[in-house]
This record gives C-alpha cells, structure tokens and sequence, in this order.
C-alpha cells in the first residue's frame, strides 16, 4: 500500500493554497493603498474646507 498518490495530492493543494494567500493579500493590500490615495486626493481638491470653519466659529 502506498500513499504516494495521497502525499502529492497534499503537497499540491498545500501549494495552491499559499500560493492564493499571497496573491489575495498583495490584491487586497494594492486595493487599500489605491483607496487611501483616492481618498487623500479628494481632501486635497476639497475647497477650503478649513477656511469656512474658521468662519463659522
């Protein structure tokens, strides 16, 4: 009896599945970053958020 069939199948699918986590993570990091971006260019376009604070006070 051997399980050489078994270990490969194992090994094989052990790859699969770190090799998805890294490709998610970096998918899911590289969709933060652009988030944060975007979000940090629409404050900097936001006319004169602070100014009209100050004026309110």
């Amino acid at each position: 009896m051997s399980y050489q069939n078994y270990v490969i199948a194992a090994y094989a699918v052990f790859v699969i599945v770190l090799g998805w986590d890294f490709v998610s993570t970096r998918l899911q990091i590289r969709r933060e970053l652009r988030g944060a971006r975007l979000r940090a260019a629409r404050e900097a376009a936001r006319p004169g958020k602070d100014a009209a604070r100050e004026l309110t006070r």
